[in-house]
This record gives C-alpha cells, structure tokens and sequence, in this order.
C-alpha cells in the first residue's frame, strides 16, 4: 500500500502531531510525506519527499497575522504549478493535516481524501465557536477541502471527534512543579513579553520566542528561541503556561494538568474558537478587545486552577480504522 501524508507547516503543532502519526502510518506500507508552509520551527526526523510553498500566514509581533508579509508571501502561480504535478494517482491513500496543494490537488483529480486535523473537527455544528461573522471562518472551511473527516479537539463533541494527540515524549515526561512559568506566544514580539512580564516579578517566566535566535534574561524573564526538548522541559516542571489560541500546546498542558492562560491571535478565527471553547471550560482568556493584560495576568498566577481532562492514547485506534475505512485497494 501507498500511502501520502500531507501536513500543513504553519505553526508547531501540525508537525508535532505528524511526529506521532508517521510511525503508524509506515507500519500499512509505504509512506510518503508533504509539507507545505514555512512558519513551523519543529522539524521532522523522516525525510520529506515533497517540500512545497503552500499557503502560511506569517506571525507578525504584535499579537496578530502580519497581513502585509501573508500576502507577500503568497504564490498562486506556484500552487498551481505543485497542485498540478502531485501525482496522486498512485496513492491508495492520502491524509492530509489541514494542508492545501494536496486537498484541492484531490479535488481537481478527482480522487478521495480523508483530513486528519483539529480543523476536520470544525465540520461539526457541535463545536464551540463565537457566533460572528468572519472571513476566518470561510477560510477555515474551504483553506483545504476533504470528503472525509476525523477531527480532534478538547472534547468528544461529535462522534468523528477525538481526544488530542499527545505525543509520546510528553506522556513520558516527569511532571513536577517548580515554580516557573512557561510562556509561547509566536506573534507577539519578546522584547513586549519582557516588559510586561518584568511588571510580575515574584514570578520567574520562561519565554520561548520565536522572534529572537539567541538566548538573554532580564530580571525576571528569560528568553530563549523555540527549541522542542528544552520547551518541552519547561513544561513538564512549571506551574503554568501563557500561550496562545493553538491547539497542541493548550491541549498538552492541560493533559498535564498544568495552569493555563490563553491569548488567541487576532484575525486567526480558529484560535478565536479554540479559546471560547477553553472559556466555556471556565479557562481564562486574554481576548484581543483587552488593552490592559496586567491585572489578568496578576489573577491567574495568585489564583489556583483546577481542571480535570481526560485525554486517553488512542492514536493507534484511530489510525488503525481510517486506514481500514478509506485505504483503496
């Protein structure tokens, strides 16, 4: 069997979620991989055989998308050209993770795909979301169709919802508590972080930036670029994480119990529903209306949280009857 994983590389949580999926899909026959986008700073350990442009908003530093540098990053001509040459064809298989070329690549061909996503999960009315109009929204629904869909998010909302996937070298990691706290917003800019979080100073913050590539403290805060194992040590030992409205990072703090703030991007409606689905869990929020985050901050760092999520491993399971179920013979 021939399989084809395509993965969309825009942000770390699509990859750190193929990092987990890869083996078990290897385990049905022969595998091939694509990824298309150029924002992810997680790599992946197996080789890639197609490495397209794709579509990828840029993280800008003030909190949001920088639409100016998207747009400029944007190449019809090329996503036309790989959509075009993917030859799907020979593919018993193809699973896409909210990635673009391949699923509209799929749809011009002819040929049935199944998408393997948080954003599949969306396809349910059951899901949480704000009740307003956006451009986001129709973006998400159409960014890369699938006839298929198996979606993951905080809660079973619909019977082709799962649980998260948690990697592996989290479930495996010694979780304690010593006090830090642990902070990855990728669109906001450290030097801000730093100067807000200096303001808190009976706490000691670990700020994983994607914005600088060399390491410094300043009083209180350090800042260190984005690095899988040192992130994932800081995690397994802080009291909290501040972070944004994705969806891995959230969901693998809460598997570990770990207090939780959440500040999702502005103009990105996916984490806009990923926090109002984590606020309807009685989770705080940093919405992009609020001007002034010190006194939340202050609130959520004096304050205990308590929250009980249940996410079992049943990663092998799911992969196992996708395969059986959507796998041409």
């Amino acid at each position: 069997m021939k399989i084809l994983y395509a993965i969309q590389g825009t942000g770390n949580g699509h990859i750190s979620r193929a990092r987990e999926i890869i083996p078990l899909l290897q385990k049905y026959g022969e595998l091939d991989i694509l990824v298309s986008g150029t924002q992810a700073d997680v790599k992946l350990s197996q080789p890639v055989k197609y490495q397209l442009h794709g579509f990828s908003f840029v993280f800008g530093k003030k909190g949001g998308v920088d639409h100016f540098k998207t747009w400029l990053n944007m190449n019809l001509f090329r996503f036309r050209k790989d959509m075009k040459q993917l030859p799907l064809k020979e593919y018993n298989l193809i699973v896409n993770d909210f990635e673009p070329v391949s699923a509209w690549a799929c749809k011009l061909q002819g040929i049935e795909c199944v998408s393997l996503s948080h954003q599949a999960a969306f396809k349910s009315k059951k899901v949480p979301r704000p009740k307003t109009l956006d451009w986001g929204k129709i973006i998400l629904s159409r960014y890369a169709p699938t006839k298929y869909h198996i979606g993951f998010h905080f809660d079973r909302y619909d019977s082709f919802i799962h649980t998260p996937v948690i990697r592996a070298e989290i479930r495996a990691l010694e979780n304690k508590n010593l006090g830090h706290y642990t902070v990855y917003l990728p669109a906001i800019d450290d030097k801000r972080l730093v100067k807000l979080l200096a303001q808190v100073p009976e706490i000691k913050w670990e700020v994983f930036s994607k914005h600088n590539h060399l390491a410094y403290h300043h009083e209180n805060v350090s800042v260190q670029p984005v690095n899988n194992e040192l992130f994932n040590k800081s995690l397994a030992t802080c009291e909290g994480l501040f972070t944004g409205g994705g969806f891995e990072g959230p969901a693998e703090a809460l598997y570990l119990k770990k207090k939780l703030l959440v500040a999702p991007m502005r103009f990105q409606f996916e984490q806009q529903c990923n926090a109002y689905a984590l606020k309807q869990f009685g989770l705080p929020v940093i919405w992009g209306s609020t001007k002034n985050w010190l006194p939340i901050i202050k609130d959520w760092v004096s304050h205990p949280q308590k929250h009980e999520f249940d996410f079992p491993d049943e990663t092998e399971k799911i992969i196992d009857d996708m395969v059986r179920k959507y796998a041409r013979t």
